[in-house]
């Protein structure tokens, strides 16, 4: 309050403050004149004379305007904002924030490469060998191995489970089931053996001789080939399915001991089962 007992002009929240009034002076001075005219002529001046006085009033009160208008067009640009509030706006508000998150976990993660000295190699893929059945009838693993040949042969011929057992039990006889060389043949020697006879130039697990044309030296001390010479002059022998064991093996190897064949067939039956059943 002043000292005439006025109150002091208040300044309103919004106002601004320390900006002054930047109309010219002159444009101030003219404007009040006009006002001051308008306002006696309205009311004691003639009818023309008020009129034309009005038109001119408002003229310059269009003029006042528009000085304003371009007093405030150079008035000083707003002051630029303070460091913090350029902070704040360079920071994402905490919502921004999350849903960047959000988007960042749905996207894809990148391939990271495997570090060589961390990672746990992968196990290697390994082809499983069947299970060879395990030797009966007091065999031995070679043995078995090649009776088991000899059954799997026979199959893939097409050939009946009893020629099986005549093949098992004519090479029991002739090898002890041993894929064996000749002595008087070095050439037989050459190939992969279990043992060496002198029964002429018999040789491999039946004991086929190439002089009598069973076979080259060679294709004879392969256990498969072997195999397949022996069940084809079996399934020539006429009748060969209603003979004896020993009848029919020797049909086929025309031996000194026909007799010999029979007691190696309870072993053969056995042995065939273990080979079919392993390879069910």
């Amino acid at each position: 309050m002043r000292d005439d007992r006025t109150f002091d002009d208040q300044i309103a929240p919004g106002d601004p403050v320390g900006r002054s009034n930047d109309t010219p002076s002159y444009v101030r001075s003219t404007a009040l004149r006009a006002a001051g005219a308008y306002a006696h002529l309205l009311t004691r001046g003639p009818a023309r004379a008020r009129i034309a006085l009005a038109t001119g009033v408002l003229c310059c009160l269009g003029l006042t305007a528009v000085a304003q208008g371009a007093g405030d067009d150079s008035a000083d640009p707003a002051p630029a904002a303070a460091p913090s509030a350029l902070a704040e706006r360079a920071e994402p508000d905490p919502a921004s924030r999350k849903v960047e998150r959000v988007a960042t976990s749905a996207s894809p993660t990148p391939t990271r490469a495997a570090d060589p000295d961390t990672t746990t190699p992968a196990p290697e893929k390994t082809t499983r060998k069947p299970i060879d059945p395990a030797p009966v009838v007091g065999l031995d693993d070679a043995q078995m191995e090649n009776a088991e040949e000899i059954v799997r042969t026979g199959r893939e011929m097409g050939m009946p489970r009893r020629a099986l057992v005549i093949a098992v039990a004519t090479a029991m006889q002739e090898s002890n089931l041993y894929n064996v060389a000749s002595g008087v043949l070095p050439e037989s020697r050459e190939y992969p053996h279990q043992g060496i006879g002198w029964d002429h130039d018999s040789v491999g697990l039946f004991q086929q001789r190439s002089s009598s044309g069973w076979g080259e030296v060679g294709e004879l001390m392969d256990p498969e080939f072997a195999t397949r010479q022996f069940l084809s002059a079996l399934a020539r022998v006429p009748g060969w399915q209603q003979m004896r064991l020993t009848d029919a093996a020797q049909a086929v190897q025309i031996s000194a001991y026909p007799e010999h064949y029979a007691k190696h067939e309870w072993r053969a039956s056995k042995v065939v089962a273990a080979c079919l059943e392993a390879g069910q």
